[in-house]
């Protein structure tokens, strides 16, 4: 295998939502935390209303929007390939989702050996 697959991917769903967040609020981030408000949820923000640290991790883009995960969170979910999600129910209270009536939510698969070594091989994980 000579292509490194995603290391985060986003449901149609999600890929509506984030077009309609768009449309609102212009460029949008997500963070990945892990942390202690919103639990483990993905959090949505406008481009400029969330300070990425030095030690946050690029993992790639869902809908055209950088997706960040902290440092820690990243080196126990290196594993996995992140699939964000959308269902019904309240977003975080800063993800930019909240009040829409629904959430984004992280589902994820292992990654295989063969694409695991593809991305070590890469310096990615």
């Amino acid at each position: 295998m000579t292509d490194t697959p995603p290391q985060v991917t986003a449901t149609l769903a999600a890929l509506h939502l984030i077009d309609t967040l768009r449309a609102r609020h212009g460029p949008l981030l997500f963070h990945q935390s892990g942390g202690c408000c919103d639990g483990s949820s993905p959090m949505c923000f406008a481009e400029g209303d969330f300070i990425v640290g030095d030690r946050d991790v690029q993992l790639g883009h869902i809908g055209g929007a950088p997706f960040f995960i902290s440092a820690p969170q990243f080196d126990y979910w290196k594993h996995t390939q992140l699939i964000i999600d959308v269902v019904p129910g309240r977003g975080g209270m800063f993800s930019l989702e909240n009040g829409e009536g629904v959430r984004f939510l992280v589902r994820s698969r292992l990654f295989t050996d063969e694409e695991f070594a593809a991305l070590q091989a890469a310096g990615l994980a």
